[in-house]
């Protein structure tokens, strides 16, 4: 697999909470120049990427991140707000209180009504698999097809453990037709970056690619 084709299906990560506009700058040529398929970022870095960049990177924010636990309404109006600034692509937590409590069904609810709203915008369902057992991963993705999301997504990466092997299997055994899978999560060497694609992953979420791949060339943006 060559590193262009990997980059392909890499979303350019910068999520921590300290990032500088001089780092999503940094994020951005990076990803313009190797040709990523976003930059993932903090909803209050949107506008001012649309606005410096014109469409030259797709901008790809998370909703409800980290943890999950906000309402619904919440939500919708992060939705709206990340839409309106240019946001493309969004990934959103669920809320793994509703999960533990066996609210299966507001979880759909709410995958729902953010898709309804994201529109042709590709929406990405974080299901956290740290905390999930077996039987929650496969009832999982059923909800995820039944509501319409575009992907769902192993890990927020602030978990207490990342993307495996195992569940990116098994997620591809039990999504339904159109879905796609998103790893993030502890995916740190190049063998890994193409395990995954290889297992089925059509996007990784990851900070490490450019230095994975690029080498030391890459510090020079």
């Amino acid at each position: 697999m060559t590193d262009e084709e990997i980059f392909r299906h890499i979303d350019h990560t910068l999520l921590k909470a300290t990032a500088s506009w001089a780092e999503i700058e940094k994020l951005c040529a990076e990803a313009i120049r190797f040709k990523t398929a976003s930059v993932c970022v903090p909803p209050s870095f949107i506008r001012p990427i649309h606005g410096a960049y014109r469409g030259e990177v797709n901008i790809c924010t998370v909703i409800g991140f980290p943890l999950g636990y906000s309402v619904s309404a919440a939500k919708v109006r992060e939705v709206e707000a990340a839409l309106a600034d240019g946001a493309a692509e969004l990934d959103m937590v669920i809320n793994l209180g509703d999960v533990k409590n066996g609210a299966f069904g507001r979880v759909e609810d709410e995958i729902f009504a953010l898709k309804k709203i994201a529109g042709r915008n590709i929406l990405k369902v974080i299901v956290e698999t740290c905390y999930l057992t077996r039987e929650e991963k496969i009832r999982l993705c059923k909800i995820v097809t039944r509501s319409g999301a575009d992907y769902i997504k192993t890990s927020t990466g602030f978990g207490t453990a990342g993307a495996s092997l195992e569940d990116v299997i098994l997620f591809r055994e039990h999504i339904g037709e159109g879905v796609k899978i998103k790893a993030a999560g502890g995916v740190k060497t190049r063998e890994d970056l193409e395990k995954f694609i290889n297992a089925g992953c059509d996007r990784i979420g990851t900070s490490s690619a450019v230095a994975l791949l690029a080498g030391k060339d890459a510090k020079d943006y």
